[in-house]
């Protein structure tokens, strides 16, 4: 029995599916301040080694994790909570670069209040305002986290129902432009002047994606020093893309964030820094210890 051309070329494709994923980077982007230094890569089609750029931006940390997991993208931009966490899980995703140096402060009515409010125990804001606490010990507040989410915070600021608080931007340049009565108490991403900051967000690439980590250092480079040299226009795309409402970013708010791409490698001794605060203060954050000199991705 002959089997006509045209249908054994059928049969053939069939069994040989091109995998679409060849021919795209997925790029899992957490919804928030992250998204700032992705705006040049989200305004036009951008290809690394001839491979589209593919960015889905992602409601929360959790659904990223759960991405990371299953193996679904070749770059992801999340917590570096997370990205430690999940790597000493074994989950193969090591670090590539820091693009925000941080954007926690504390923000309120009167800087000497006896509660502090804040959201989410044992996470980087409750960190870190911890171990701002203890650097200046004169300030001894109590610590309240009844509010479960960083827009409940800012809400309760408002209202007066709260006087003091740790807020992330964009919610701190919005209080201070909706309440002239708000004001700026405390920076909690500097342990001093002279720092650059905390790097509190990781962008991790996969086995998959190794071949392609000089030419992703150098767009995210460049897509940083694009939201820091032309807020007006990030702000735009952002909008547009409907990342963030009208009027929430400020040219402000971008520059609070501290956006500088730092690859892995020159990035290292700070993420460990952190990572020591981290696991010093609240060890289970990091699944009890410090990842290994693999986490970060180095040029050879």
């Amino acid at each position: 029995m002959k089997i006509p051309v045209c249908l054994l070329l059928c049969l053939l494709c069939a069994c040989n599916p091109a995998r679409k994923e060849d021919n795209i980077v997925r790029v899992k982007l957490l919804r928030g301040p992250s998204a700032i230094a992705f705006a040049q890569l989200m305004d036009t089609s951008v290809t690394v080694n001839g491979k589209l750029l593919q960015i889905e931006v992602v409601d929360s940390p959790e659904l990223i994790q759960a991405h990371l997991i299953k193996g679904e993208a070749e770059l992801a931009v999340l917590p570096m909570l997370s990205a430690v966490n999940l790597y000493n899980k074994g989950v193969n995703y090591p670090l590539l670069g820091c693009p925000l140096w941080g954007t926690l402060y504390v923000v309120g009515r009167d800087s000497t209040s006896g509660v502090l409010h804040l959201f989410g125990s044992g996470t980087s804001p409750d960190i870190l305002t911890r171990y701002y606490l203890n650097n200046h010990p004169e300030w001894k507040p109590e610590l309240n986290y009844t509010f479960g989410s960083a827009r409940d915070l800012f809400t309760g600021l408002l209202s007066g129902t709260v006087q003091t608080a740790v807020l992330s931007e964009p919610f701190v340049s919005m209080a201070l432009k909706k309440d002239s009565t708000v004001r700026l108490v405390a920076d909690l991403n500097r342990p001093d002047p002279d720092a650059q900051g905390f790097a509190q967000t990781a962008i991790v690439l996969s086995e998959r994606g190794m071949q392609m980590q000089p030419a992703l250092d150098s767009l995210l480079r460049a897509s940083c020093r694009f939201a820091v040299e032309q807020p007006d226009q990030a702000i735009r795309i952002l909008e547009e893309k409907g990342i963030f409402a009208k009027g929430m970013l400020t040219e402000s708010s971008i520059h609070r964030c501290r956006i500088d791409y730092v690859p892995a490698c020159r990035a290292k001794e700070a993420v460990q820094n952190l990572l020591t605060i981290i696991l010093a203060y609240e060890p289970k954050a990091l699944g009890g210890k410090l990842p290994d000199d693999t986490f970060f991705l180095c040029e050879h």
